[in-house]
């Protein structure tokens, strides 16, 4: 009688080994896109619990790893939804940040952005790139962070973006314009030592 693969993967689960294979994972994923080391903390503990007690619901279609970061992206939801608050038009705008300063009145570029190499995959492969990402990521405002996140990573929809953070479209727009600059920036600056304009730094 052949076994069921579901049971075998039921079976490999350890939450014993949870923190030690999988806790520094679920902690940077978390802090990424939360941009606070408490709450990323305090939400990967939550997932490990909520995980523990749901263990029989683990079906063994994912891997352990893929299964408990499900469980985290269901409590990041959460918090956000508890945590959301307006944000002021005014605290998004700045003159020093403002479309006008890369782009004409024809939206095009006044000055392109410098070149990050010949294949981007050989870039996303290299952890030190992450590192220098997340560095970026966790060193921008928090409702910038969090908006880019949301879009660019975890891939939601504006309207459920909008809902989840309780912001109007114009300032989500604004946000991910703000999001992008300053990421891209950093990644000219600390990564590809470049500046905007494409000069070497």
């Amino acid at each position: 009688m052949k076994n069921n693969p579901s049971n075998e993967m039921r079976q490999a689960l350890n939450p014993e080994t949870w923190l030690k294979d999988h806790g520094d994972y679920l902690f940077r994923y978390a802090l990424v896109r939360l941009r606070d080391k408490t709450v990323a903390e305090e939400l990967v503990q939550e997932t490990f619990l909520a995980a523990l007690k749901g263990k029989e619901q683990f079906k063994g279609h994912a891997s352990e790893r893929t299964w408990l970061v499900g469980i985290l992206k269901h409590k990041m939801m959460d918090y956000f939804r508890k945590s959301r608050q307006e944000i002021p038009v005014s605290s998004l705008t700045s003159p020093e940040e403002s479309p006008e300063e890369f782009f004409d009145r024809n939206g095009k570029w006044k000055e392109q952005p410098s070149h990050w190499g010949n294949d981007p995959r050989e870039t996303l492969e290299k952890k030190e790139f992450w590192n220098t990402f997340e560095a970026c990521m966790t060193g921008m405002p928090g409702h910038l962070s969090k908006a880019f996140a949301l879009r660019e990573i975890e891939e939601l929809e504006s309207e459920e973006i909008c809902n989840l953070l309780k912001i109007s479209s114009t300032n989500l727009n604004v946000s991910l314009f703000r999001a992008r600059t300053r990421l891209a920036r950093c990644l000219e600056k600390n990564w590809f030592g470049t500046s905007p304009g494409g000069k070497k730094v």
